[in-house]
């Protein structure tokens, strides 16, 4: 019979306690248990349980469920403990202790704190910069060590058409091999190197030999088809990227067959009725050809090669540092785009389609993800500008990401109901604005981070919403006064100076859009963007509707008072698709004047619109009389998976990097789909 019980429980809580998901403090020292007296099933109603004292015992391990889901700090001194990977079963652990335990060695402190990523303290002592390294460069290191043992010794071994046996006995012998022969650090690390090769190892053979055994499509028509990443075990407050990030994530076993992506030019009837019938070829239109590169899996749950149902949300590139590329994005843009959706972000490279990094918490969905670039303090007074990465989702938390770092540094609990977006102010590089399902829209200082990346959030201001806000979009000629926001029941405007001292601020305007006869200002708004400094494009639940407005002539600046009405003047609309379905939003790229919107069928529409934009910036430009259909439209290619295609493919969001070289489409099966224009 086991020495814990109930009543045992419950009397050693400190305090006492009546109920056992009521203990947040456990004192079992003392009790001569071994590792059996540990019952899973008792433990897991500790549900609330922070701190727990097992020291002076007789533990030889610990059992690999315990299910303590918000333990933070442990006690296990004077034990008798052989080894201490089950510990990563705790993901929030900050504090550890497991001094006078004989068999464990300084290789296990080292394995402790790559296996926790929030560890503080071990032993007493403050761990953090050391953890850092063994998790960043340490496990960079020995990546680069394993990839270069098996391109070197090993790639070429493996025939190109091989056999179940043949691999098996090809990734024993490199097992064997890497563990034998990569070595880094000081002598006394060895086991912990070894440990940390091994699964470096068996991860990389998990991608390199999915890569070589999908050879049954035809060469004009395939893909790079690795096996899906699997480089992490889920965690639910993992505040680093995954370790192993250079290994990419593809569908495997894909075939894909390109449908021929026809051009649309048809011309709608004067009114505003869609006619499919009245197609023409009489209007130009530059015809753009792209070809599908890459069709990407990383997002799935537990890494999973069969989710299909993860949703992919948002996307965005990472800016370039050089500031003189930046500001003319035709010099020079990122490839790399960072994607979310589901438990994790995913940070991908465009052009080789490998995913670079990846952050999972495993108790989260992503919705959202914003650039930042923040010129930080590295040493001795020196600066450098870092890019940064913020994402935001189900739980209201912010995440703030030094990707360069590979490195989580901190959160902002910004809102206590689910964020849908956030975006960073193009002026002030700290400012954060978080738009939630509390009906809130509001304006964080996010403040720099310290070299030990020590940093303090601060909230500016409020903005009250009427209903759920869904997209936010900054004016752009007046970006630290005015915001746009498209939500669940209109578009509406506010004025977020920051010298009115008014800390909460109802919306300065709402916005009147046709419907059929008359105009409304209640209607859900899910896309929003500007086409340049005076355009917006915005999308309506309204089958079949894209609107292209103007700001300047729509906003009465100059008017008292607030919650005015105010009629969007219309410029033109886009003829999309006749769906209902809500929230597949669009984005524009203003360099090149493109509009791009998904539709329910996998489809991209895309709509260049440099022929009508000067038009449109005259104080005269008047209301186009027809519908502008799209320049083109890119058709979801035929895909099939493990010989199977997939379910109804949504395009939840498209994005195109600044320069229009890629074109990133997101999906709500889990497919991350990489167009490059020729």
């Amino acid at each position: 019979m086991s020495k814990i019980t109930t009543e045992l429980l419950l009397e050693r809580a400190v305090p006492r306690s009546t109920r056992l998901r009521k203990i947040e403090t456990l004192n079992l020292s003392k009790l001569q248990l071994k590792t059996g007296d540990l019952d899973p099933r008792l433990f897991s109603r500790l549900r609330h349980l922070q701190k727990l004292d097992l020291s002076d015992n007789l533990l030889d391990k610990f059992p690999n469920s315990l299910t303590l889901p918000d333990l933070r700090v442990l006690n296990c001194n004077n034990n008798k403990l052989e080894d201490v990977t089950a510990l990563k079963q705790f993901p929030l652990l900050e504090e550890l202790t497991y001094e006078n335990n004989v068999y464990l060695t300084l290789n296990d402190d080292y394995k402790v704190m790559f296996l926790l990523q929030n560890l503080r303290l071990l032993n007493g002592k403050d761990i953090t910069k050391l953890a850092n390294h063994v998790r960043r460069v340490n496990s960079r290191k020995l990546t680069s060590k394993v990839t270069a043992h098996w391109e070197k010794f090993f790639r070429d071994q493996l025939p190109e058409k091989h056999t179940a046996e043949q691999v098996k006995s090809i990734k024993k012998k490199f097992l064997k091999s890497v563990q034998t022969n990569v070595v880094y650090g000081p002598s006394s690390l060895s086991e912990f190197t070894r440990w940390r090769v091994k699964m470096i190892a068996e991860e990389f053979l998990a991608y390199s030999l999915g890569l070589e055994l999908n050879s049954d499509t035809e060469p004009e028509e395939k893909m790079d088809e690795n096996e899906e990443e699997s480089t992490e075990s889920p965690r639910e407050a993992a505040e680093d990227v995954a370790q192993v990030g250079d290994f990419s994530s593809y569908i495997s076993n894909v075939t894909v067959t390109s449908s021929k992506r026809k051009r649309n030019n048809s011309k709608s009837s004067p009114g505003n009725k869609r006619s499919k019938s009245q197609a023409s070829t009489e209007e130009e239109a530059e015809d753009v050809s792209a070809e599908p590169l890459h069709f990407l899996q990383c997002h799935s749950k537990g890494n999973s090669r069969e989710d299909f149902k993860t949703q992919l949300w948002s996307c965005v590139f990472e800016p370039v540092l050089d500031s003189g590329a930046r500001k003319d994005p035709i010099v020079s843009s990122s490839r790399t785009v960072a994607t979310c959706g589901g438990e994790s972000v995913c940070l991908i490279d465009c052009e080789t389609g490998t995913v670079l990094k990846k952050y999972k918490v495993a108790t989260e969905e992503f919705f959202s993800v914003a650039w930042t670039t923040l010129t930080m303090v590295i040493s001795d007074s020196r600066t450098k500008a870092h890019n940064i990465l913020a994402a935001a989702g189900r739980r209201g938390i912010v995440k703030l990401i030094h990707v360069a770092a590979d490195f989580c540094y901190g959160e902002i609990k910004a809102h206590k109901k689910p964020i849908a977006t956030v975006c960073f102010s193009p002026t002030q590089e700290t400012h954060l604005f978080t738009a939630s399902y509390d009906k809130r829209i509001a304006l964080w200082d996010i403040g720099i981070p310290d070299c030990d990346y020590n940093f303090k959030a601060s909230q500016l201001l409020v903005l009250e919403t009427a209903s759920i806000p869904l997209r936010i979009a900054l004016v752009p000629t007046c970006p630290e006064q005015y915001l746009l926001a498209g939500c669940e029941d209109g578009c509406f405007a506010w004025n977020i100076k920051l010298d009115k001292g008014q800390k909460s601020r109802p919306f300065e305007a709402i916005f009147q859009f046709p419907d059929d006869e008359s105009m409304t200002t209640s209607h859900r708004v899910d896309g929003l963007a500007f086409l340049n400094d005076d355009v917006v494009v915005s999308k309506s639940s309204k089958p079949g509707c894209i609107y292209l407005w103007s700001w300047s002539r729509s906003f009465d600046a100059k008017g008292k008072g607030c919650q005015r009405t105010m009629s969007a003047v219309i410029l033109a609309e886009l003829e999309w698709s006749t769906t209902d379905m809500s929230y597949l939003t669009l984005s524009t790229c203003p360099a090149k004047e493109y509009v791009f919107c998904g539709d329910e069928k996998g489809s991209v529409w895309m709509y260049n619109l440099s022929s009508y934009t000067s038009a449109w910036g005259s104080a005269k430009g008047k209301r186009s009389e027809r519908r502008i259909s799209p320049t083109q439209i890119l058709k979801w290619p035929e895909l099939r998976v493990n010989g199977e295609q997939p379910p109804e493919i949504l395009v939840n969001n498209v994005v195109a990097d600044p320069a229009f070289t890629y074109l990133v489409v997101l999906t709500s099966v889990n497919i991350t789909a990489i167009w490059k224009k020729s």
